[in-house]
């Protein structure tokens, strides 16, 4: 893959942040001094050395069987599910027909399975359940998948949605996470991506955004609370919500999270909070790629834009890093945009790194209590 050389970074602390970087083809044979190459070979260490989570609630089922399909085959695939019953049957199954036919190895996790709840409850790691379950956000699944890949021992994990109408362009969503690894310098690296552009239907055709509403929205708070850090005007942050984005493992393990569609945008706002605590010698390199692949997803309605906006600017308000300034522009916005009733947004539920959780002990009780997990190797 042939890939913008860094054209930029911003220093906060120990964290690196670079400007995004473009692919700009899928194959190359050479590179140059405004591109790195980073032939498929050379990616195949880092890919294999990769689990990918899909979390998925209820979507497209012939979306989901393609996505899957579309992950390379050095990748480990776990599947982490909130779907209902009959819908959560229909993903077992296609989970079943790819590992036959194709013979990958894949996990499938339900997040509302008892067993999982009661299991986690015993280990104390209780952060993420309500009355004994895991709760209904996807953050907290995004968990169950991290905590299924420690077990493994992968050194790299990135998360891929279920509801891509262009499924064939998560590999290449894949193979830029492997890129941005391989760029990185330190052991604690972020790959996060951005897209070309996102079309959306308009009439009879595709109107093709660079931005979504809630990306859009989010980068403008973010890179506002980043000014105020750095003391310059800065408009670096291009990924606040990005939901395809990977991580080495030894990163993953020392971040907190938060609950729901918070989950992205937090991560960055704990390395910034929190850096000099995590005691990280080689620093923290996030990773900003723009795909040549476009990204199509569903259309969830209104509600679901709004509940991401108030989830995301409830993140930065009640940031330590955060000024009255910044917490009067994010109530304004989401009182014009009749989001928000009260004086200030609701904080978010916090969910504790998962360093110290013993994995294996979970996996291996929940292999042996659950009906629903399943390791297909």
């Amino acid at each position: 893959m042939l890939v913008e050389a860094p054209k930029g970074v911003e220093n906060i602390g120990p964290i690196r942040v670079y400007y995004p970087q473009s692919i700009i083809k899928l194959e190359s044979k050479s590179s140059s001094l405004s591109a790195l190459n980073f032939p498929k070979e050379s990616l195949k260490h880092i890919l294999e050395d990769f689990s990918i989570i899909v979390p998925i609630k209820n979507e497209n089922i012939r979306l989901f069987d393609s996505v899957i399909r579309s992950i390379p085959a050095d990748c480990h695939i776990i599947v982490v599910s909130n779907s209902d019953k009959e819908k959560c049957e229909e993903e077992m199954k296609v989970v079943e027909d790819f590992h036959n036919i194709a013979g990958d190895p894949i996990i499938f996790a339900h997040q509302r399975d008892p067993s999982i709840g009661s299991i986690l409850e015993d280990m104390g790691y209780t952060n993420i359940l309500d009355n004994g379950i895991v709760k209904d956000g996807k953050g907290e699944g995004l968990i169950i998948g991290l905590l299924i890949n420690k077990c493994l021992g992968r050194k790299y994990v990135g998360f891929v949605d279920a509801d891509n109408y262009m499924p064939t362009s998560i590999y290449e969503y894949v193979l830029d996470f492997a890129v941005g690894i391989a760029m990185s310098k330190t052991p604690y690296s972020m790959v996060r991506l951005l897209w070309r552009y996102k079309p959306k239907a308009a009439g009879n055709r595709l109107h093709l955004e660079k931005w979504g509403r809630v990306s859009r929205i989010t980068n403008k708070y973010m890179n506002l609370l980043l000014s105020s850090r750095l003391g310059h005007e800065t408009k670096i942050i291009k990924t606040g919500n990005a939901g395809e984005h990977a991580m080495s493992m030894e990163l993953a393990e020392r971040l907190a999270y938060a609950h729901g569609y918070s989950f992205e945008p937090y991560q960055l706002i704990h390395m910034l909070e929190s850096a000099d605590g995590l005691n990280l010698k080689d620093g923290i390199e996030v990773f900003q790629i723009e795909t040549l692949s476009p990204h199509m997803h569903e259309n969830k309605g209104e509600e679901h834009v709004n509940d991401m906006i108030l989830s995301s600017l409830s993140t930065i308000y009640h940031s330590r890093l955060s000024n009255k300034d910044i917490q009067e522009k994010i109530v304004k916005e989401l009182k014009d945009k009749n989001i928000l009733e009260d004086d200030k947004p609701p904080k978010n539920i916090i969910i504790p790194p998962i360093r110290d959780i013993n994995a294996k002990h979970f996996i291996n009780s929940v292999k042996r209590e659950s009906d629903i997990f399943m390791e297909l190797r």
